[in-house]
């Protein structure tokens, strides 16, 4: 199968995100520490990395406003009519682009440096989603970005087992299949773990609400729920030091486009 997901239906991850637009930006604490690594990257290239930029997946505009405080034209790019509106009302890009990773509506070659933060665990297929990010990119630019990898979310996925058999959670690629899509490339990928604490239940699910990230293949995430079904998720869920654990397994990569 490669590096294939189960099908995912984009027109519900887009309207899910959508609902999240004036939301996110307060609940993306995890989305600025992942666009601050691939930034980091960015500059540790010690090149002219060239002016034209894709925020691929831009979301808000967030990371959009940060290349462009570099000096950089923003292309910004969202399947989410709703994110791409809110990007809008922020000022955030130079233009502002509906579109799909997977078939990205842009010419070959048309821009520097292709930026995709958390965005690419929606494709259906990452090395698509890649090779439509590197045919963008000109030779001699770099495609970053990062994405989730299998056991990201598994202590929320393990309590809702115990509470009614079902994970409630997506399933993401193992990290040898992420590194697998970036083989056809000269490529540098990195790995690390960011655990989340939260107070209580409710807390821990409106913070994936606040980001959108509330939609499985299957369906909805299990969501807020009834009283019941939420004191038993809460009474099964594993504490650490009294409070509950979110842990996201995370992959960042860089990829060189080739001179030819």
């Amino acid at each position: 199968m490669g590096a294939v997901t189960e099908l995912v239906n984009k027109k519900a991850v887009a309207d899910a995100f959508s609902r999240a637009a004036h939301s996110y930006e307060g609940a993306a604490e995890l989305q600025r520490q992942t666009g601050e690594t691939l930034m980091a990257l960015a500059d540790a290239q010690g090149a002219t990395l060239g002016r034209q930029v894709l925020d691929a997946g831009c979301g808000t505009g967030y990371f959009s406003r940060r290349w462009r405080d570099k000096g950089k034209n923003v292309t910004a790019l969202d399947l989410s009519e709703g994110m791409l509106q809110r990007a809008r009302e922020l000022h955030s890009a130079d233009q502002y682009l509906p579109g799909d990773i997977e078939r990205l509506p842009l010419g070959d070659n048309s821009v520097d440096l292709s930026f995709s933060n958390l965005a690419v665990q929606w494709c259906n297929a990452l090395p698509r989603a890649l090779q439509e990010l590197v045919r963008v990119t000109r030779p001699g630019g770099i495609v970053l970005f990062s994405t989730l990898a299998e056991g990201s979310l598994l202590e929320l996925s393990q309590a809702w087992m115990r509470v009614d058999g079902r994970p409630h959670v997506n399933k993401f690629l193992t990290p040898d299949k992420i590194a697998e899509a970036c083989t056809p490339f000269t490529h540098h990928v990195e790995f690390s773990q960011h655990t989340a604490l939260f107070p209580d239940v409710m807390s821990l699910l409106r913070s994936l609400k606040g980001i959108g990230a509330t939609h499985i293949k299957g369906g909805r995430l299990g969501g807020l729920g009834g009283r019941e079904r939420l004191a038993s998720l809460d009474k099964n869920y594993v504490r650490q030091d009294g409070q509950l654990p979110l842990t996201y397994r995370l992959v960042y990569g860089l990829i060189h486009c080739e001179e030819e």
